[in-house]
């Protein structure tokens, strides 16, 4: 999950929910470089987060002192790269194969021995994967970094990242290799450069959860709180 600390409390963002946002980024990339299985990209794209559950299979929520951990604390776990790749094989070896290019460009700098070993596991199911669903290289390197696009300009706007009065952030390199950045001219609207997007503009949706509670005893408890939590839906307007 994506924490961020208001004055209200903590603002709780779900995996999910980043992903899902994600994916309307993603739905909107412009058509010259969507690849030609474009539905199972966006899937990919919305999905690619789904092992992290945070209403029900997580159990790593909270750290030493009962507060809630943010993404960015939590440490490799394998297991949740297992379900994450089993939930992308059950639909499609495309899918997976995108998944796949996901872990391994997240742990790509880590020299621990057990995250280099299994980042080699995983590119040896890639070249498995490839051959049987007749794709190469070059056609998931180019569809993943759409994916790493999307999840990186979501990952801002939850981070509250992106800095007032017009000032730009990068947010990646593109499959054209262009880097582009993102401002806000005024509240609620999004600009990108150079436009990546087959419209002019568009609207983005996504929910965060207030929890006043600062501390918790137990995972349990975190987790009911969390489910009960006020809601609050966030909308932009993401424009030339």
């Amino acid at each position: 999950m994506i924490v961020n600390y208001k004055e209200d409390g903590w603002q709780i963002i779900s995996q999910r929910a980043h992903g899902l946002l994600s994916g309307q980024v993603c739905f909107h990339w412009k058509q010259d470089f969507r690849p030609e299985r474009w539905l199972e990209t966006i899937i990919a794209t919305t999905e690619h987060d789904d092992a992290f559950n945070e209403f029900f299979n997580d159990d790593l929520l909270l750290n030493e002192n009962g507060g809630p951990v943010n993404f960015k604390m939590r440490k490799f776990d394998a297991e949740k790269c297992e379900e994450l790749l089993q939930l992308a094989l059950s639909k499609s070896r495309y899918i997976a194969l995108l998944t796949s290019q996901h872990i391994q460009f997240l742990y790509q700098k880590e020299t621990d021995k057990q995250i280099v070993a299994y980042c080699k596991k995983l590119e040896k199911w890639d070249k498995k994967w490839r051959k049987e669903s007749g794709l190469d290289e070059k056609e998931i390197k180019t569809a993943y970094q759409i994916l790493e696009w999307c999840d990186a300009f979501s990952l801002l706007i939850c981070q509250n990242l992106v800095p007032p009065e017009g000032r730009k952030i990068e947010v990646s390199r593109g499959p054209d290799d262009c880097n582009y950045e993102l401002s806000s001219p005024e509240e609620g609207v999004l600009n990108v450069t150079p436009w990546p997007f087959d419209v002019d503009s568009f609207k983005i949706f996504f929910e965060t959860k207030t929890m006043k509670q600062l501390k918790f005893d137990n995972v349990i408890e975190f987790r009911e709180k969390l489910k009960d939590a006020p809601v609050t839906l966030h909308t932009y307007l993401i424009s030339r």
